[in-house]
């Protein structure tokens, strides 16, 4: 399931202030299902259950936080994530990341275990800010709910034969590996092809983002064939997230309901 991607070329929002908060009403949950019709089936072409409706919905969004990022101006969502926690979990019958990955090996983890996935930005915010705005509002609730990890799936645009996609998935298992007791399985494995020395595909935003505070990839990816991705699954510590990064999310006001 992809959580971001990078498209264009677009042409930016005018920098305004924008408001972070968790979804406190249907209507607010219906606003970023909405947005994420947009991102995923619209740019996408992504296959939604509930393509006839407008919105990208499933049965995890009853289970889950929905975090927004309005502008302050207009109230309209520009950027939206959710969060599912281990306590609600069991009820939702599961992580949705183990739809993609068999996560026996995370079963033992010590704490509080949050995920975050169906991530999506507004075409016209993808430039930096909104997904700086997320993150403020993600390590605020880490913060005051003492989560000790986060995980779930980060998206790399991908099609059989990709070596660009081969070789920054490559990249990303030599450069960001976690602890061998923290592997993970893909369902659906990328099909291999044969080595070829070539550059990488870009990073994308979102997963640079995880990358800087100091999440690790715990395995292969998984092949997302309706959405056109491969899926790396991500974990992070977060009692190991460097100093300067919490001061930098930490440090501006938001409004978390």
């Amino acid at each position: 399931m992809p959580q971001l991607a990078e498209y264009g070329p677009w042409a930016p929002a005018p920098r305004q202030a924008l408001v972070t908060e968790l979804a406190s009403s249907p209507a607010d949950i219906l606003a970023s299902q909405r947005l994420r019709y947009r991102v995923f089936a619209e740019e996408m072409g992504a296959c939604l259950p509930t393509a006839d409706l407008g919105i990208d919905a499933d049965a995890y969004d009853a289970f889950c936080r929905h975090l927004l990022v309005r502008e302050a101006d207009t109230s309209e969502v520009v950027a939206s994530t959710r969060i599912l926690v281990s306590d609600d979990a069991p009820a939702a019958g599961g992580f949705y990341s183990q739809s993609e990955f068999d996560l026996g090996a995370l079963e033992g983890l010590p704490g509080r275990v949050m995920e975050v996935g169906r991530t999506c930005v507004r075409a016209d915010y993808r430039t930096g800010w909104a997904i700086n705005a997320l993150w403020t509002g993600l390590a605020r609730f880490m913060t005051r709910e003492r989560f000790d990890f986060m995980m779930g799936c980060a998206s790399i645009p991908f099609a059989p034969g990709d070596v660009a996609a081969h070789a920054l998935l490559n990249q990303l298992h030599t450069d960001h590996p976690a602890p061998p007791q923290y592997r993970v399985y893909p369902c659906h494995p990328i099909p291999a092809i044969p080595a070829r020395a070539v550059a990488p595909a870009p990073l994308p935003p979102l997963l640079k983002a995880y990358l800087r505070l100091g999440a690790r990839i715990c395995g292969e990816a998984c092949w997302d064939r309706d959405f056109g991705v491969a899926d790396v699954f991500i974990l992070l510590d977060v009692n190991q997230v460097p100093d300067r990064y919490r001061r930098h999310f930490l440090r501006e006001p938001m409004l978390v309901s």
